[in-house]
């Protein structure tokens, strides 16, 4: 018995032979709490949730579904935007909650062991007390998981001076579909052979389930201020961040906001901010003190001669932080206003930030497809540190060709031959492309010409 032949009640019994009956989740009301993550418009109730609490409990539930052929689903806190934790609805659905430890934090090598469920604000507060901190930290990071941020490459606002979550993992241990132990990175600067580690990072769970991961922490910086910037309208603030970077400023964080956004969370936080603005810039330096403040001159500079009307800089840490709590809070504040929303990420080059955002503001009724392929078309990326899920899976057809996902699709044959670790995302079909192209002709030409469509 096998793949299709399996039924939700197989499915239950053979996990709890191998793991305590606590673990498995199998009534309508227990499995509902699952059914979708961030992204509400897809929701799909799977056949069984597991909540392992050990390495051990993970690597026995892999080997039943392997054995069984049925798909299994890795979740972190179901934060994601993008449906890359949607469940299979004949598969399992594998919650990290439990999974919630911080098994070291060592100062002398600047490192931190985790296992998957911790929260990404945790990190930091268990390194605190030795004046380092994990850099890395997503809107949501209260609640979102360090296996969650691993699988979606996650970011946060001030990853342009300190990375996204590729460049702070040294390392992750965990287990490929078959069960088996596997190891990536570790403690040295470099490991011999293929980068595996970055090609596991932001792979959305199609390719091992992570049962632990070492990061890098850095020393806390001694003072940091927020420089807020006000702009008559939104190209003039998407221009003055290419400025400031092409000054050789890196800044420790930049964020914008437009007059729409302000409004929004200016309410929710009560930060101070210009509401008769078109658009606000945010632009954090760090430091040293004198390293600061000199910075901060040479933004406030720069942002003058951008255009910028009003600036404002941070007096004290609390200000600092209410400054930016307008940004980090965004998502709950559009929640006062709406009972829904569509949240849209994209990677674009600076140089074309203000055309772009004058763009989107064109696009705002349409469709969020369309402010993808104006990114890909500029030289960007569909997504930022959302991940693909299954929201954007149209539009991969848009930025990689058929060559391209075909070694994307080899990859995932390599460690997943029988496509059962999150199956139909992150990588679109052929025959999906073929059809997305069909609804969308560009000058006459029609993608794929050759493909039957459906």
């Amino acid at each position: 018995m096998a793949g299709s032949d399996v039924t939700a009640a197989d499915i239950a019994a053979a996990l709890r032979a191998v793991l305590p009956q606590e673990c498995v989740l199998e009534r309508t009301e227990e499995r509902r709490p699952y059914e979708c993550d961030g992204l509400t418009a897809f929701r799909e109730l799977p056949a069984v949730v597991v909540l392992p609490r050990s390495d051990e409990e993970v690597r026995q539930t892999l080997l039943a579904c392997h054995r069984l052929k049925v798909p299994l689903v890795a979740r972190g806190s179901g934060t994601g935007l993008s449906g890359g934790a949607t469940p299979h609805p004949a598969g399992v659905l594998l919650s990290c909650a439990r999974m919630s430890r911080v098994l070291e934090v060592d100062p002398v090598n600047r490192i931190a062991r985790l296992e998957p469920g911790v929260p990404n604000l945790k990190v930091s507060e268990a390194a605190a007390g030795y004046g380092l901190y994990y850099a890395p930290d997503p809107s949501s990071q209260v609640a979102c998981s360090i296996g969650g941020n691993v699988a979606e490459n996650s970011g946060g606002v001030h990853c342009l001076k300190y990375g996204l979550t590729v460049h702070n993992v040294l390392g992750l241990r965990g287990y490929t579909v078959d069960g088996t132990r596997i190891e990536l990175g570790g403690l040295a600067p470099d490991s011999p052979g293929l980068d595996l580690l970055a090609l596991a990072i932001g792979s959305e769970g199609l390719l091992l389930i992570v049962t632990e991961v070492i990061v890098k922490l850095i020393p806390r910086p001694p003072c940091a201020q927020l420089v807020m910037a006000s702009f008559a309208d939104v190209q003039s603030a998407g221009n003055a961040v290419a400025a400031i970077v092409a000054a050789g400023i890196i800044p420790a964080g930049m964020e914008m906001m437009d007059r729409k956004a302000s409004a929004a969370v200016e309410p929710f936080v009560h930060a101070g901010y210009d509401l008769e603005a078109a658009a606000i810039l945010l632009v954090e330096a760090d430091g040293t003190p004198e390293e600061v403040r000199e910075q901060v001159e040479e933004i406030e500079a720069v942002l003058r001669t951008a255009g910028a009307g009003a600036l404002r800089v941070s007096k004290s840490e609390a200000e600092r932080l209410l400054l930016w709590s307008g940004r980090k809070n965004a998502f709950p504040a559009a929640g006062r206003l709406s009972p829904d929303y569509y949240c849209m990420d994209g990677t674009i080059p600076r140089k074309h930030v203000g055309h772009v955002l004058e763009a989107i503001g064109e696009m705002a009724d349409r469709f969020g497809a369309e402010i993808l392929e104006l990114c890909v078309a500029l030289g960007g990326t569909i997504t930022g540190e959302h991940g693909v899920g299954l929201e954007k899976l149209n539009s991969m057809c848009v930025q990689f060709s058929d060559a391209e996902r075909a070694a994307f699709f080899a990859v995932k044959e390599a460690f997943d031959p029988d496509r059962l670790l999150n199956p139909g995302k992150l990588i679109p079909t052929l025959a999906r492309c073929a059809e997305y192209g069909r609804m969308h002709v560009h000058g006459g030409a029609l993608p794929h010409p050759d493909l039957p469509r459906f």
